[in-house]
């Protein structure tokens, strides 16, 4: 068995950048940024009002109580032909362009208009409710760096650079197959020793949410020439993910049959619980990874390593969100292995959050998992664990959103 981190370390040295696509701005939602985007203006790109008033020269009103001739106005979007001299004000908008000579807004409020006069009825500094240029950013400023994933505020962001089209990272092509003669799809009645797959749907809804595009390839029975024939479909992804068959029952056949197809096995079996079977290597061209059979089993490496390996392949950080919090209550002694135990979260006497872990950890049960808000990790041979000391956990919700 082989460590957690270098499985991890060698899933994500092998798996492929994806390349740059150019897509349009309102379809590039929750895509990666595949280059660094520069500013191709400054915002503003001339210095605005910030108010509805009077553009005015701050000379003139060192002292509440000067009058000034207004000699125009200037809405948002247009410049002012002219310029604003000793005495003189402009009625501008906010958004405008500040007029030639004026140095600072006079907000509507605080003047008295009758006819072409204003009577100011506060003095103004130099500035004074102006938008210098350039306050946002300025042309050529980096505001988004690659492998961000863009959400809506890093779309208005983008729009407000200038920017329609957006080079943006392929979504990776992820094959996912299920194995196994006891399984059925989802709405159709198992035989009395059969079970529903659940397997493909999560993995799936995972992908997705990681920004990749799953293709379901099905359920392959336990035999070779279905499995071989299930596999032709994987051709041209770029990551193919089975769950099942890893193990070394006598019905486990993926990797007997894909060694026979051409399968070079990196590493099988992990120092971990859930997941101690997994397989990873290349199938062909392909990145294999096999994950267990059993739902929490192929959920929880899934978070651990599919996760990761979709991150490195969009250019993104593939660091796991972990987070440290109080153990509600006591643990005994860990083993070997690098234990991923489900957990909520829990209230302590003081009203402070705490991590209670499930009371049962049997990898079959899935319940436990989908009403899971944590995962507690423990480094293997970690000692005893009381009840308060501080533990590391994972958010599933944020290991999924992200």
């Amino acid at each position: 068995m082989i460590p957690v981190a270098e499985a991890r370390a060698r899933i994500l040295e092998a798996m492929p950048r994806m390349p740059v696509e150019w897509v349009a701005l309102p379809a590039a939602r929750d895509r990666v940024l595949g280059r660094d985007l520069y500013a191709r203006r400054s915002q503003p790109p001339l210095a605005v009002s910030a108010m509805d008033g009077y553009a005015v020269r701050s000379a003139d009103l060192r002292e509440p109580g000067a009058v000034l001739r207004v000699i125009g106005e200037v809405p948002a979007g247009r410049l002012f032909e002219g310029r604003v001299g000793p005495g003189e004000a402009v009625r501008i908008f906010t958004g405008a362009p500040l007029p030639e000579g004026a140095d600072a807004v006079l907000m509507q409020e605080r003047a008295t208009r009758s006819g072409d006069r204003i009577r100011a009825e506060i003095a103004l500094p130099p500035g004074k409710f102006v938008r210098p240029a350039g306050l946002d950013f300025e042309a050529g400023w980096k505001g988004l760096a690659a492998g961000h994933r863009l959400d809506a505020r890093a779309l208005g962001l983008a729009a407000a650079m200038g920017h329609a089209w957006l080079p943006v990272r392929r979504r990776p092509r992820v094959a996912i197959l299920a194995t196994g003669d006891e399984l059925v799809w989802p709405g159709e009645t198992p035989g009395p020793a059969g079970i529903v797959s659940s397997n493909n749907p999560t993995l799936a809804a995972m992908v997705a949410g990681w920004g990749g595009e799953p293709i379901d390839l099905g359920i392959a029975r336990d035999r070779p020439e279905d499995l071989v024939r299930a596999l032709e479909q994987a051709r041209g992804a770029d990551l193919l993910v089975t769950s099942g068959g890893a193990s070394v029952g006598g019905y486990d056949l993926v990797q007997e049959t894909l060694i026979g197809q051409g399968l070079e096995v990196d590493f099988w079996k992990i120092a971990m619980r859930p997941g101690k079977p997994l397989i990873f290597g290349r199938f062909g061209d392909i990145p294999f990874l096999g994950l267990p059979g059993n739902p929490v089993s192929a959920a929880v490496c899934a978070i651990v390593y599919l996760r990761a390996a979709l991150r490195a392949s969009l250019g993104r950080p593939s660091e796991l969100p972990v987070i440290r919090a109080p153990l509600a209550t006591a643990l005994p002694a860990n083993d070997e292995r690098e234990d991923y135990l489900r957990a909520s979260w829990g209230r302590g006497e003081d009203g402070t959050p705490r991590a209670v872990p499930a009371d049962r950890q049997d990898s079959s049960m899935f319940a436990t998992f989908a009403r899971a808000d944590l995962l507690l990790r423990r480094p293997p041979h970690e000692p005893a664990r009381a009840a308060g000391e501080m533990v590391e956990v994972i958010e599933i919700a944020r290991a999924l959103g992200e």
